[in-house]
């Protein structure tokens, strides 16, 4: 403690800013024990490439990827007297051929990732968290059936229970250590309320009841706080996870190093706020996990509210020296 299980750099994501090894730096200015780097996996599709990506190709995008790894294990022996950092990857799931990709991807480097952030980011192909208008393209995609134009909560409806039955795919095909951002599919709607929806709230809480089975951490993920109307991280406090027993380890999603540790505060307040006392964090094991990597889930002993890293982090907020 403290830790972060998700982040990028501009160096190997182009809508971040900064180098891998100026967010490793920064991660130690902060005081992070536990730091985890899990670029972007490749996309394979042209179609599927975001407009500041569209002078690469696919190959291009692929090496980009093995260059990461190599540099993330590079910064991971350089700074291991200082912070242990932990290699692993964002998934995608655009078509089921990103999911074959994805195999083939963690068998051939199976030694140099740690683990996995499972996330979704598309919904009927179309990206939910690119921009309004892109994320009104995938609700509007829902309009109709059969002919018969869907407007309202049957639409919405439709629309969240794809996204959580991709997100349940990618929970029982790859059991990722880490849930990426549960309820991304409403960051643009962050007041909806999801119980609402009762065919696509049972397939949520079939996918926690499913990632808690095999021991999965759920990230409390703090950039969130950066997005329009949001009070809270990723997932909502109505998300049933501590009633399933799921359990939550910390993210910040950092998008370079500007962005390392961001609204960490304000996560804390939310956790006390809804009380939430036990936090996890991946470490380095000696047996192999449920996937056959050397990591696992350890909880935090004591109190994590009385780390220094809080201390010093609410002594900066209030501008004056930590002691």
């Amino acid at each position: 403690m403290p830790h972060s299980h998700h982040s990028h750099s501009g160096q190997f994501c182009r809508h971040a800013l900064g180098s891998l090894e100026e967010v490793v730096s920064e991660a130690i200015k902060q005081r992070f024990e536990v730091y985890g780097l899990t670029e972007h996996v490749p996309r394979y599709r042209l179609e599927d490439l975001y407009p500041e990506e569209k002078d690469l190709s696919l190959d291009e995008l692929s090496k980009q990827f093995l260059s990461f790894l190599n540099e993330a294990h590079r910064l991971k022996e350089i700074y291991a007297p200082q912070i242990t950092l932990l290699v692993g990857l964002e998934t995608e799931y655009i078509t089921d051929e990103d999911l074959s990709h994805l195999k083939k991807l963690l068998k051939d480097n199976e030694r140099r990732i740690d683990y996995i952030v499972g996330s979704v980011h598309h919904v009927s192909t179309i990206p939910i968290d690119f921009d309004r208008v892109t994320y009104e393209k995938a609700l509007a995609n829902f309009s109709s059936e059969d002919g018969v134009y869907i407007i309202g909560n049957d639409r919405m409806e439709r629309f969240l229970s794809a996204y959580f039955d991709a997100q349940h795919q990618l929970i029982r095909q790859f059991q990722p250590e880490i849930i990426g951002h549960l309820d991304l599919c409403r960051l643009y709607t962050p007041s909806l309320d999801l119980k609402q929806y009762p065919i696509a709230w049972g397939k949520l809480i079939r996918n926690i009841e499913e990632a808690t089975r095999y021991g999965a951490l759920f990230e409390i993920n703090a950039a969130a706080f950066k997005k329009e109307g949001w009070t809270s991280p990723y997932p909502g406090k109505e998300v049933l996870i501590q009633e399933k027993a799921g359990r939550f380890a910390l993210s910040d999603d950092s998008h370079g190093p500007q962005t390392v540790g961001q609204y960490y505060l304000d996560v804390a307040d939310y956790l006390v706020h809804v009380g939430i006392t036990d936090l996890w964090y991946l470490d380095r094991s000696l047996e192999p996990n449920h996937n056959g990597r050397y990591i696992s889930p350890r909880r935090i002993e004591g109190d994590w509210r009385l780390h220094t890293f809080w201390k010093h982090r609410e002594s900066e907020r209030r501008g004056v020296a930590f002691q």
